[in-house]
């Protein structure tokens, strides 16, 4: 249950205080008898008198009942005194925080030597008391005994009860702990913090699906303002990665909050689809007036760990490649030929890179290449030597060739700036004309050079499930040819 200020009493109960129930003469006491002459009447509804007839039911004067089960269902403590300071009333939840009972407070004169200390009590009975003469409440905080003979420290609010001429016929007085109270004003500090300044993202999502509070991070984060995702699917703003966001927030409303945060890949449809990872946690929300918690909806909070999880995929993919070599480099150490030790280190070089790689070296009239070994076009395989030395005919402007010309790395690809994807015909095509394998969409040419020469160039090729080659993936292709062109070049001078 959660912990209600004391300064949030139900209207109902404000009006019944005022005016009292028809029945009695004095408000405070719904135990006092009735007004001699006025039974109680069929025709009165059951929430008091309002002059509806009510055919057919039984009715019977509640306000008295309504009155009292209202103050004790209250979560605040809850006491009343006339205008001579003798307590009327005295809730529940007043016996449970000072642990004396309705029947041992109601009738007494204020708080002196039992629910305070003598010292206190005149200060307390005035301070309450005093509400009459002020405006509005007042807010106030006494130091008062428990039966047990305890000190507690409670914050109250009262504020006067007119009687039905308009003067001043009492006070009433909600209070609860100050440590509640302080946890109250915690718990919504927080709240606020949370949805202004934290550092990181907060959505309030709602059982469908829907944000309904979005933060200033969170916020920036979507690329978008703080009151445009409201009551919107996130696929409005994600456009890579929503489903697996959408069944995590499913599983929390039906299962509870995963033990552990999660980090989701999502793409950003303001942004063109630019990729983010977000570490996020989750937390189920649950109505707090019910004994069993009725989910209300999801609490997201996630943090763009985009920048660290790139350079960890990059320091793994570094670490990956240099073994890969290192690998390379005892294998080849036991390679006899030249070329047998070349193509060593290309199918080193594969693994986790490339599907296919195409080894060409100059022809001895120095201009046209000749296809030297080339992994099987038909699907993976080791690079193995070609025999024929047949020149390859490479068209004019083909990559192979600028690489030649540029002393470089040359990267190409199909479609780049493509507004629709192609069909498999149109990539085929593109590819036989470039004389590499079918389904090629993303073509690196490294240049083979040792001893200040051209040797020929190292090509590979990935087909459409692979992102295109990078600054990371030229630069390993041209490790990879440096080491390719001292096999071709200086082996023979061992």
């Amino acid at each position: 249950m959660g912990t209600h200020s004391p300064d949030h009493l139900p209207s109902c109960v404000l009006a019944t205080l005022r005016n009292g129930p028809p029945d009695d003469k004095w408000f405070f006491s719904p135990r006092a008898p009735r007004r001699p002459g006025h039974p109680i009447s069929r025709s009165s509804c059951v929430a008091g008198h309002t002059g509806v007839e009510c055919p057919g039911v039984q009715s019977f004067d509640a306000t008295p009942q309504l009155l009292a089960a209202l103050l004790d269902g209250m979560e605040a403590g809850l006491c009343a005194l006339d205008r001579d300071g003798v307590i009327t009333h005295w809730n529940s939840e007043a016996a449970r925080i000072l642990g004396w009972t309705a029947e041992e407070a109601v009738g007494r004169r204020g708080f002196a030597g039992w629910a305070a200390r003598t010292a206190d009590a005149d200060e307390v009975r005035e301070r309450l008391l005093g509400a009459m003469a002020a405006d509005g409440r007042q807010v106030h905080e006494f130091a008062l005994l428990t039966k047990d003979g305890r000190r507690v420290l409670v914050r109250t609010q009262s504020a006067a009860v007119h009687g039905s001429d308009g003067r001043p016929a009492g006070v009433y007085c909600a209070f609860s702990e100050v440590h509640a109270q302080i946890d109250l004003e915690r718990s919504i500090a927080l709240s606020e913090a949370l949805f202004d300044d934290a550092p990181c993202g907060v959505v309030l999502v709602d059982a469908d699906l829907r944000p309904v509070v979005v933060n200033a991070y969170a916020a920036r984060a979507l690329r978008t303002s703080r009151d445009a995702p409201l009551g919107r699917p996130l696929g409005d703003f994600l456009d890579q990665g929503v489903e697996e966001l959408e069944s995590a927030l499913q599983h929390v409303l039906a299962e509870g909050a995963p033990p552990a945060p999660s980090e989701l890949w999502v793409g950003l449809r303001t942004d063109g689809g630019t990729r983010c990872c977000w570490r996020s946690g989750f937390v189920r929300l649950g109505s707090p007036l019910g004994e069993e918690p009725v989910p209300l909806g999801v609490g997201w909070l996630f943090h763009d760990v985009t920048d660290t999880k790139v350079a960890e995929q990059e320091a793994a993919r570094l670490r990956f490649r240099s073994n890969q070599l290192h690998r390379a480099a005892l294998a080849v150490a036991e390679c006899e030929e030249p070329l047998e030790a070349a193509t060593c280190y290309v199918d080193f070089s594969l693994a986790g890179f490339a599907e296919h790689a195409l080894l060409d070296v100059l022809a001895p009239d120095g201009v046209r290449l000749v296809r030297a070994a080339a992994t099987p076009s038909g699907g993976a395989g080791p690079c193995l030597p070609v025999s024929g030395g047949i020149p390859v005919r490479y068209g004019e402007g083909h990559p192979a060739l600028q690489a030649v010309a540029r002393t470089g790395s040359v990267r190409a690809g199909f479609g780049a700036a493509a507004a629709e994807p192609a069909s498999r015909a149109q990539v085929d095509s593109w590819a036989s004309a470039r004389r590499w394998p079918d389904g090629t969409v993303h073509g690196l040419c490294a240049v083979l050079r040792s001893r200040g020469r051209t040797l020929g160039v190292l090509t590979f090729l990935r087909g459409a499930g692979r992102h295109p080659f990078d600054r990371a993936d030229a630069a390993f292709a041209e490790d990879v040819a440096l080491r390719v062109a001292a096999c071709l070049d200086l082996a023979p001078r061992a």
